[in-house]
């Protein structure tokens, strides 16, 4: 357990005892002040209103039964019933070096196996700052579930099925080109294709309905329509695959489970909810209907499984998915990191899915919404000329403006071009993908390049200049930056990066249940603040002895778990800057 769980544990034990509740709750969180300890139980006062006693009263009680003279310096009774708690330092001492330098935080002591469905473009199409949100803030999720040792299972859901891509093998049929090479010069601008196809698509009848005949073409398994789509989705992977890469991204070709997958699969889940006569006709269309889905006027909401005159839709395609996963991969936990708009067919589907059978009562299915991309004008962020940002051109402006950055910030300095091209794309993608997770994903938020490049607040570069510059301290003095250095803290200072320090586990741990990144950033950003201040007021190189030991083993933590912390971000960190 994290030294909140076990503050938690034992202070509701006690309480429990005390009031003979057995289901009574310490409630333990972060104190807001130093001032009023390092934690707080804050259960005393609902359970003495439940029980009609006086809260301060029982909080006294509480306070002189608690056995803690382990951990805690002082207890003291705050206001109507607050239980303020001291943290010794000799326990943050000891615990600090307990801790394991090559992991700081503890595996999952229960690890479950997780399937996590993230970033899931659509092939007819380049990836473009739509994508962004989804893949990041997932591949945060994954690398932290992963970390703590839980068996994580990346799907990409591409969507490479459907009616546009007969427009578009359509149009790739009747160009004059058939060698592998022509093929993919023609495709190397994917958006541009799929203009030029839909253009045609929507003014020319004859195109329009050839291609709508060849999607039944394509649907039926005609070799040579399916040639034609293979190659189309084999050039949109490999622009996907070099865009994962240039971002850090974890996803693998291999994690692709595209739509077509699941193909065959589709009249399987037709079949099994038909058996369980969950589906209803209406209007020709095969719907499942739920009472806990009603449109303003009272009317259930149909969940179409098969429309009017055949052919299936994402709520078939996703069953089939949930069924795969739960049954075939085993799924204890899946997690559906796709934006907000989706809410009402993923509370659909996630409900047809545990009556169906699909997902046993068990298997937690969430979907792990996020807000939009707002420009400075409050609207979706677009080009000047009001069109999608690819992601490539984000990507690739980010590392330019971050260039720009350093020399300005370096213009004597004695790295050369290699070295100034490295951290300038570390650091430009840093700054778009930090500015992204470090705000609530449920909320939207403003793209803003001054913003996410700025040393000052919360954003990447403040971070890794903070991590560079802790290790120039070892650099500098010609210290091992990895060697064993004991910590013993006195100084009020040193107490308060020590507790930080410790609570990077109870960081790490939230990220895995609650799936909200912002929240390690913050943590990661408030270690760095504490590091500040107490650099500034308790001196490293110039101590001596043991404490200046002390204060090297605390300087070493921090730019260990800054660059731990990072790394569950997909952040990459940088010797110097």
């Amino acid at each position: 357990m994290n030294l909140k769980q076990q503050l938690d544990q034992r202070i509701s034990a006690a309480l429990a005892a005390l009031t003979g509740q057995p289901d009574a709750l310490a409630m333990v969180a972060y104190s807001k002040s130093p001032q009023f300890g390092d934690y707080q139980a804050n259960g005393v006062m609902a359970l003495a209103k439940k029980l009609g006693k006086n809260p301060r009263e029982l909080g006294q009680l509480l306070a002189q039964q608690l056995q803690l003279d382990d951990i805690v310096s002082k207890v003291e009774v705050a206001g109507p019933g607050f239980i303020n708690l001291f943290i010794k330092p000799a326990f943050l001492s000891e615990r600090l070096n307990q801790l394991d330098h090559a992991r700081l935080v503890a595996a999952a002591a229960q690890p479950q196996t997780v399937v996590i469905d993230y970033s899931s473009p659509n092939l007819a199409k380049e990836m473009h700052v739509g994508h962004l949100r989804g893949t990041i803030i997932g591949d945060a999720i994954a690398r932290t579930l992963e970390f703590l040792g839980h068996k994580l299972i990346r799907q990409n859901h591409f969507g490479d099925w459907g009616t546009q891509f007969g427009m578009l093998i359509t149009h790739m049929q009747e160009l004059p080109f058939y060698t592998e090479g022509k093929i993919k010069a023609e495709l190397s601008d994917l958006e541009g294709f799929y203009r030029a196809a839909k253009e045609r698509f929507d003014t020319d009848a004859d195109f329009a309905r050839l291609a709508r005949e060849n999607v039944v073409h394509l649907q039926a398994g005609h070799p040579g329509y399916m040639a034609l789509w293979k190659k189309f989705i084999d050039v949109s992977i490999e622009h996907c695959q070099q865009l994962y890469q240039r971002l850090g991204i974890t996803l693998t070709e291999q994690d692709i489970r595209p739509e077509s997958f699941y193909n065959s699969r589709l009249p399987q889940v037709l079949e099994l909810l038909d058996q369980q006569k969950l589906l209803t006709v209406s209007d020709g269309a095969k719907c499942v209907f739920l009472d806990e889905f009603k449109t303003k006027e009272g009317e259930p909401l149909p969940v179409i499984i098969e429309k009017t005159g055949g052919g299936f839709l994402y709520a078939t395609t996703d069953l089939a998915a949930i069924r795969y996963r739960c049954q075939e991969l085993h799924a204890e936990r899946v997690l559906y990191v796709v934006d907000a708009r989706q809410s009402l067919h993923f509370q659909q589907v996630f409900t047809v899915a545990h009556l169906a059978g699909f997902a046993s009562a068990s298997c937690k299915l969430e979907h792990l919404s996020y807000g939009t991309m707002m420009g400075k004008d409050g609207k979706p962020f677009k080009t000047r000329s009001g069109g999608t940002v690819k992601l490539v051109d984000l990507c690739s402006e980010g590392v330019e403006r971050a260039l720009a950055l350093v020399r300005g910030k370096n213009p004597e300095t004695n790295l050369d071009d290699a070295d100034l091209q490295h951290i300038a794309e570390v650091v430009g993608i840093a700054a778009i993908k930090y500015a992204d997770l470090s705000k609530n994903r449920n909320s939207d938020y403003i793209f803003d390049w001054d913003t996410m490049l700025s040393f000052e607040g919360n954003t990447a570069p403040y971070l890794l200049y903070a991590y560079a510059r802790i290790r120039s301290i070892f650099r500098r003095a010609q210290l091992d930056a990895s060697a064993p250095y004991i910590i013993n803290v006195e100084a009020a200072e040193e107490q308060a990066l020590a507790l930080k320090l410790l609570q990077f586990t109870e960081a790490v741990e939230t990220l895995a249940s609650e799936c909200l990144p912002n929240q390690l950033c913050l943590y990661l950003y408030e270690l760095a603040g504490l590091f500040m201040k107490f650099y500034e007021c308790c001196p490293v190189l110039k101590a001596e002895g043991l404490v200046q030991q002390s204060r090297l083993g605390l300087c070493q933590l921090t730019a260990l778990t800054l660059q731990q912390g990072l790394g569950l971000l997909g952040i990459t960190t940088l010797e110097q800057m």
